[in-house]
């Protein structure tokens, strides 16, 4: 039996783990430095997230998950190679 911890998992935090596990899974099918860019992407995307997102917003984080779960399903398929990531930001004199 595994060691308890003291405090138990919702679904929705087993959800998230699980795609986590998912995403660096999938890395290991990709060469090194793609695993290398997908992992820290992933890494710092879900620590990005763990800190903005309220633990009370489910709406969002279902929102999240249901993204994720497409973006690994694109990461799984064998026509992807790599991953890529665009970031926009605007300074306040620029309007979207």
């Amino acid at each position: 039996m595994g060691a308890s911890r003291g405090t138990r998992l919702s679904g929705m935090q087993k959800q998230v783990l699980a795609l986590y596990r998912g995403f660096l899974r999938a890395a290991r099918s990709k060469s090194p430095e793609d695993r290398h860019r997908i992992e820290s992407f992933v890494s710092a995307e879900f620590c990005r997230n763990s800190k903005l997102v309220d633990r009370k917003n489910f709406l969002y984080i279902e929102y999240l998950l249901r993204l994720g779960k497409k973006q690994l399903e694109q990461i799984n398929s064998p026509a992807t190679l790599g991953l890529s990531s665009l970031n926009l930001r605007f300074s306040e004199n620029q309007k979207p």
